[in-house]
């Protein structure tokens, strides 16, 4: 199959088109025939090796968490899906090789659910590591309606579904993003604040009208953290992608999210896009070819929901 590889650890020049073989299918595995690939800021860390003392990995090596497309094939202990099935899947497996920047990808039946019906492949493959990462940092945090959420950086790919998870939800969502895109984050059902307001806690106090947020993510880390945990009111709750909160906070919740492959949370977030109530925003679909430009684009910060690669050849 033809795939987006790298051979060792580096900068963007690393990655190259080769055929190699496609990944084995496993007794509870299912093998799908990629249409499109999300790109996630994930993806530039493994390439530059940075994730190579957390997981097992051997060359050549397809980047790639997110695919969207057919099954072309199920191992013999798969039950709930079939060939020819349209599906969309979190493809982190336990070690680095079999990624989903190539014609194929082989993932556990767990991590799959069916593609939703009202989104196309490039919206399908840029929903699920984003999607999934928002849907369980509210379900950690346990938002419900009416409460206040602060999302540190809502303009980007998990942010801006948190925000369109959370309003629907009910609860009322207060955003930071750069001026540029505060009309997007009120399309979205956010207040919109500038993440270089040095005051910004005061602004969310203005803003909620008491003693600040309920709750927090943190999806930037640095003075971000920081900030988060000033927006809240006592006894407020924070979550984190960034890494582990340092040090316990008296009075406060602190959680570290690292998203979980989940079919059964997949086909919560279907159901929701069916429903129209959620659609990812793609600034940009790049041909697999130019994985190069989208790791280019996506290490330049400031993009605005998701960028995705289309799979020739389907």
């Amino acid at each position: 199959m033809r795939a987006m590889v790298i051979e060792e650890w580096g900068g963007r020049e690393v990655m190259h088109e080769a055929d190699v073989e496609a990944p084995p299918v496993g007794p509870d595995f299912v093998l799908i025939r990629n249409h499109a690939a999300g790109v996630n800021p994930v993806d530039t860390k493994i390439r530059e090796g940075k994730l190579a003392g957390a997981f097992a990995s051997a060359f050549p090596l397809i980047l790639g968490w997110d695919a969207a497309g057919v099954v072309e094939k199920v191992g013999p202990a798969v039950t709930m899906f079939r060939p020819g099935d349209e599906v969309f899947a979190y493809c982190r497996r336990h070690h680095l090789q079999f990624g989903t920047y190539g014609e194929y990808t082989s993932v556990p039946d767990a991590f799959v659910a069916h593609k939703p019906e009202s989104l196309n492949w490039e919206e399908a493959a840029a929903l699920p590591l984003a999607g999934l990462t928002a849907y369980q940092a509210l379900e950690t945090l346990g938002v419900r309606g009416g409460e206040k959420l602060l999302v540190m950086g809502g303009g980007g790919g998990v942010g801006h579904l948190a925000i369109a998870l959370a309003a629907d939800r009910g609860a009322h969502v207060i955003a930071t993003a750069s001026p540029a895109n505060h009309d997007f984050l009120r399309e979205l059902g956010a207040d919109p604040l500038d993440y270089h307001d040095e005051d910004l806690p005061t602004r969310v106090r203005e803003i909620t009208g008491d003693g600040g947020a309920d709750a927090a993510i943190d999806l930037c880390g640095g003075d971000g953290r920081e900030q988060a945990f000033a927006s809240l009111r006592s006894g407020g709750r924070r979550a984190s992608i960034a890494g582990p909160p340092p040090e316990p906070r008296d009075g406060y919740e602190a959680h570290y999210i690292f998203v979980r492959p989940s079919g059964v949370d997949l086909r919560e977030l279907a159901e929701l896009a069916d429903d129209g109530r959620l659609k990812p925003h793609i600034e940009e679909v790049f041909p697999l070819a130019r994985a190069a430009d989208a790791h280019e684009r996506i290490e330049g910060g400031h993009v605005r929901g998701k960028l995705v690669l289309s799979v020739p050849g389907v």
